[in-house]
């Protein structure tokens, strides 16, 4: 950004539904990986891995990222109100 502090609070709007509707696609994510694991007829070590990073490293930084998504969606919903406050256009 060249020396612009501020936003478009609709943009802003726009980039806060954006982030939040991201949460819905990675559960989405995360239900069909549960779904075809638990369909699937597969043993050994390697099964055995990949269920544990998948419950465990995976599933936690999609987690993390959904998280994060809500926390930043909320913020610039926020922001953008306040902006739209602030110039009279609420």
């Amino acid at each position: 950004m060249s020396g612009m502090y501020g936003a478009n609070p609709e943009q802003l709007a726009g980039l806060g539904r954006t982030l939040t509707q991201q949460i819905e696609a990675i559960r989405g994510v995360m239900r069909t990986v549960d779904n075809a694991l638990g369909s699937t007829v597969w043993s050994g070590p390697a099964h055995d891995r990949f269920v544990q990073e998948w419950e465990g490293s995976f599933t936690a930084a999609l987690n993390n990222l959904n998280e994060a998504f809500a926390a930043a969606g909320n913020d610039c919903t926020h922001r953008s109100a306040e902006l739209q406050r602030v110039m009279g256009a609420v």
